[in-house]
């Protein structure tokens, strides 16, 4: 291409500072060094950990930056030393690396990567290499992918080649939020066939979980949020009961054990909220009962009893939905082709880059599961 070897002056929603409205801004995106590939965002959404970042955790070493890390693209230029990908492929950024030579990469056991976490510090949830500028400073770049912007650059180990016939504006939800839930149900919880399931928060991971759940098998899936609007989507995708913890007076997990013989087989917490955690654990039913962490969260410490876990539950943890994202992430998007996974479903708002603030305002209210941002044409 004719930018290819340049300095790229692109539209970016750059971050200056914690708890603040984005800013729209011209910056420069530099070319691609070693291993590394530019990318043409074409479309992307905002994700709840976007919001973690800029409200929630508001770490000083993290701004300025540019969020987004759930969306779709074309390759516009690599670097030296690149040759999975060529211009024009299409693509889609991995907040989670896949180096395919470290002793994780190499585990059928985990999805996380060495190099991965060495390319992000945990409290600014960024590299410390950038190849943004804006206004003479240097942006950093959100876990790595910084999809809040017309043009990216990333290393090609958090890079997947996708099908060229898939629509870009619909399976840049593989990026994130639909791997992590619909993966949390197949791949960690390993729902079985015949199980009763509960999921805790109804967004769009939460939403994925139910589909991966039903997906699985689950005779009964539970859906659990305080906000019934969300009810009726949640059937879409394989819910067979959903309940509003604020409609009793007593502990959900309560609520739950009476409903289930003295509960769930599988429970899945999609909130990223310590007390949430806990109430799904105590939702399983004791003896094989497993409850999976998946909601994302780092602020404050999650509590149990010893006997809850002794007495025969499994508490554990999930990222990414266990999906090694080079191989898992073309796999969901072939799965979608084919029919086997909803995507479109997940879409309540479209919107351009121009209104990211509106589209983190949906978000934060609960009144979208997922806007699409139409970045670039």
């Amino acid at each position: 291409m004719a930018t290819a070897g340049k300095v790229i002056k692109c539209k970016a929603a750059v971050a200056w500072e914690p708890n603040k409205p984005l800013v729209i801004e011209e910056i420069e995106v530099d070319p691609p060094q070693a291993n590394e590939v530019r990318i043409k965002i074409v479309a992307t959404g905002v994700c709840h950990s976007d919001l973690y970042q800029l409200f929630e955790n508001m770490h000083k070493d993290g701004f300025p930056t540019v969020l987004g890390h759930e969306a779709a693209g074309i390759v516009e230029s690599v670097g030296p030393g690149v040759t999975e990908f060529q211009p024009g492929d299409k693509v889609i950024p991995l907040f989670l690396a896949q180096c395919e030579q470290c002793r994780f990469c190499k585990s059928p056991k985990t999805n996380q990567c060495e190099r991965a976490w060495d390319n992000n510090r945990s409290g600014a949830m960024a590299p410390l290499e950038s190849r943004f500028t804006c206004k003479g400073k240097k942006i950093q770049q959100f876990v790595g992918t910084s999809t809040f912007s017309e043009y990216t650059v990333v290393n090609q180990m958090a890079v997947a080649k996708i099908d060229p016939a898939s629509p870009l504006d619909k399976v840049f939800l593989l990026g994130c939020g639909i791997c992590t839930g619909y993966g949390a149900a197949v791949n960690t919880a390993k729902v079985e066939p015949g199980s009763t399931c509960a999921v805790f928060g109804l967004g769009a991971v939460g939403l994925a979980a139910v589909m991966g759940c039903s997906a699985a098998g689950a005779k009964r899936i539970i859906a659990v949020d305080i906000n019934p609007e969300k009810f009726e989507k949640a059937k879409v995708f394989g819910a067979t009961d959903c309940v509003n913890p604020k409609d009793h007076d007593k502990p959900i997990s309560k609520v739950l054990a009476e409903m289930t013989n003295g509960g769930v087989d599988f429970s899945l917490e999609c909130v990223g909220n310590v007390e949430v955690m806990r109430s799904a654990l105590e939702s399983c039913v004791e003896g094989w009962g497993v409850s999976v962490i998946v909601g994302w969260t780092d602020l404050h410490d999650f509590a149990a009893r010893p006997v809850q876990l002794i007495a025969g539950r499994t508490w554990k943890g999930s990222f990414f939905g266990g999906f090694k994202g080079k191989v898992g992430v073309p796999g969901m998007v072939k799965a979608y082709m084919d029919k086997k996974v909803k995507l479109d479903e997940f879409i309540t708002h479209e919107m351009t880059l121009d209104q990211i603030n509106d589209a983190i305002e949906l978000m934060k209210t609960g009144k979208c599961i997922r806007t699409i941002l139409r970045v670039s044409q």
